[in-house]
């Protein structure tokens, strides 16, 4: 199947430069087809799986090759983006009149999961850059949608999303930035943590205090790089998601026109939030790309390193472990589009479903990434293998979009108010 023979391509990591100058190629799964238990494109259709197809061919030939050397450099592939947005992915879920694709959740979720198998990090901030063009796209007037959208959607420019704050995470409804309306334009004072292309991006979603305490007083504003009194901190050293700069943005005296509110004041929180249900799910897809992809890894790595003088695959106690690994990543996978379906239909059990598979899909990523590094040994933990790369870019995807611990709170309040 050319979607199969894609994806097994897309988990190659390349070459690595290591000793030497010598290279390594990190793994041999093309010489073995991918197992139909869990090949991504059974149950869809067959738009989907063409989507599909591009995007693991994109993961495979324009992001794998340098998925190290973003990391390890730091670098923000800009070119490799606006490649991708030539594809349609950096507006997947916009509307077409303003640029976009107007592909369902489903779609955008199988997308992400594709590319997130050639780099998790890259894969994470384009997924978060479609939700603040998706928000845009959404909640703007018809002059917002024409001004931002269609930059956006061919990633001439870069967004970012700006709800946390150094005193605000998980309580984000407790935000102080604050807005002070002064004739048609609204001054800003305050700062937010944790953005991520914080200083390389050029459009800045921001959710900011215009009225009183609580989620009721708070308005969504974009803000342009380049406004006076708009600037940034130092750029945070992360144990992952390196291929995408973190910085906090700082407010001094701000001045953004009353023009670039999104909605009405008071709207902000509601904005935030359903730009996170989106999130969420687009979150986990990434998690899922990098599960899949280890759960290959571990396998190659099982037929090829022997100890006591047999292959790993021998051992019955590896066998149950990956056998483990592939169950979960299915589960997982079925859950996640579950909950795009309810959120693209708009079901009220769609809020619930994107937590649930927020907080089931990362947990059990991380677990199959985590276990794949574990079957590698000691190779698992050097930077020439791919593994440890998958692990670390998606540590951090159990703590964004809202901690697990939060969709935990959202999913039980949900079934108490029910009872």
């Amino acid at each position: 199947m050319a979607a199969a023979r894609a994806l097994v391509r897309g988990v190659r990591l390349g070459t690595y430069s290591i000793g030497r100058s010598r290279s390594l190629i990190f793994n041999s799964v093309q010489r073995r087809g991918i197992s139909a238990c869990i090949d991504p494109s059974i149950g869809l259709t067959d738009e989907q799986k063409e989507f599909q197809k591009v995007a693991f061919d994109f993961a495979a030939n324009e992001m794998a090759p340098h998925m190290a050397e973003w990391d390890q450099k730091e670098m923000f592939p800009v070119e490799a983006m606006r490649k991708a947005a030539q594809l349609g992915f950096g507006g997947i879920y916009v509307h077409p009149d303003v640029g976009g694709s107007g592909l369902s959740r489903l779609d955008t979720s199988i997308i992400f999961e594709a590319l997130s198998t050639g780099c998790v990090s890259t894969t994470a901030y384009i997924s978060i850059h479609n939700m603040c063009a998706w928000m845009i796209d959404t909640f703007g007037n018809k002059e917002q949608r024409e001004k931002y959208c269609p930059d956006l959607c061919s990633m001439q420019k870069f967004a970012s999303y700006c709800l946390t704050e150094p005193g605000s995470g998980s309580d984000a409804a407790s935000l102080s930035t604050s807005a002070k309306l002064q004739g048609d334009h609204y001054i800003l004072n305050g700062s937010k943590a944790f953005i991520s292309g914080g200083g390389e991006t050029d459009v800045y979603v921001v959710m900011c205090r215009t009225g009183g305490k609580g989620p009721k007083g708070i308005s969504c504003l974009v803000v342009e790089k380049g406004t006076p009194g708009f600037s940034f901190g130092k750029k945070e050293k992360k144990v992952g998601w390196n291929s995408q700069p973190t910085r906090a943005v700082i407010f001094e005296d701000c001045a953004v026109p009353v023009a670039n509110r999104l909605g009405a004041e008071g709207e902000g929180f509601s904005i935030a939030m359903k730009g996170l249900n989106g999130g969420r799910i687009n979150i986990a897809s990434c998690s899922l790309g990098a599960a899949h992809a280890s759960v290959l890894l571990a396998r190659d790595h099982m037929c090829v390193r022997k100890q006591f003088g047999e292959p790993l695959s021998n051992s019955q106690f590896l066998q149950f472990k990956l056998a483990e690994m592939a169950t979960k990543l299915v589960a997982a996978r079925l859950l996640v589009r579950q909950a795009a379906l309810a959120l693209q239909d708009g079901r009220p059990d769609a809020v619930s479903l994107c937590s649930m598979a927020k907080l089931f899909v990362t947990d059990e990523c991380f677990s199959i990434c985590n276990q794949a590094l574990q079957i590698h040994g000691g190779y698992g933990y050097l930077k020439d293998y791919a593994v440890q790369q998958y692990v670390r870019d998606i540590r951090v995807h159990q703590i964004l979009e809202g901690t697990n611990e939060v969709m935990r709170m959202i999913i039980a309040r949900s079934l108490l108010t029910e009872s």
